[in-house]
């Protein structure tokens, strides 16, 4: 049995279609990123990083490296193999069997796609300002499938019982979706400055993915729920510790 735990999605997914989520559990680094720290930009020894990717990889029984990308908070969307080592991307997707597409995260939601045929699977990286700005949406749209043939599945995300913001960051998703709003809870501060109040929320990530989705004609949404800021013993998070390590979920078709 292995000593790195796997989330694997919970979802109809065809037979071909492989996927799972690490957790920080299982890995060699040390602290701060105590655990399976998969990212190499966080400041972690790359020795122990590659180590920790090889214990993945094992555990999820992944058949190549994956195309890894580097993250910039954007939409932009890029199919695998590439041949670019890691392109400024968001999401990728692949019709290629033993490709496998990933994304890191450590509060950020990551969301793994395939379609009904198993022709083709996708991960995207959604954070707040992705997701605003339509990361979903241009994944769904450079699928080659209609929308009503994919599901998806939401891995764990920072949850809404943390995931305090601004006022600006709700006014963004509402301008998109106007129904959205209902996705923030509002939780009034005052600033110790001049005590003032300033308008802050709590959203949920989870129910924004799943509303983006339908928008984008993906009504089929598994997962979700998870938060990684509540577990600090299996989960990453930046918003409860800053330095941190990152998780990974991937996708491949076998």
């Amino acid at each position: 049995m292995s000593t790195v735990p796997i989330l694997h999605p919970d979802w109809p997914a065809p037979r071909c279609v492989r996927a799972g989520c690490t957790t920080r559990i299982g890995g060699v680094s040390a602290a701060p990123f105590s655990g399976l720290n998969l990212g190499r930009s966080s400041g972690d020894d790359i020795a122990h990083v590659l180590e920790n990717r090889r214990r993945a990889l094992a555990a999820l029984q992944a058949p190549a490296e994956p195309s890894w990308l580097r993250q910039v908070h954007g939409t932009q969307v890029v199919r695998a193999p590439f041949a670019e080592t890691t392109p400024a991307a968001d999401a990728s997707f692949t019709t290629q069997a033993g490709v496998v597409c990933a994304v890191q995260a450590a509060d950020c939601l990551p969301v793994l796609f395939c379609d009904d045929g198993g022709s083709v699977v996708a991960a995207a990286h959604a954070g707040w300002r992705g997701l605003a700005a339509g990361i979903l949406e241009a994944t769904v749209a450079a699928l080659p499938t209609e929308p009503r043939t994919l599901m998806a599945w939401l891995g764990p995300a920072i949850g809404p019982e943390a995931f305090e913001v601004g006022a600006e960051v709700r006014a963004a998703f509402v301008a998109v979706d106007p129904s959205s709003a209902q996705y923030f809870r509002k939780a009034d501060f005052r600033a110790a400055s001049d005590q003032a109040v300033v308008d802050k929320y709590f959203a949920d990530l989870f129910a924004l993915a799943r509303g983006r989705l339908a928008l984008a004609g993906v009504t089929r949404v598994y997962g979700g729920g998870i938060s990684t800021h509540a577990d600090a013993e299996r989960f990453y998070s930046f918003r409860r510790d800053g330095v941190t390590g990152r998780m990974a979920a991937m996708i491949w078709l076998q």
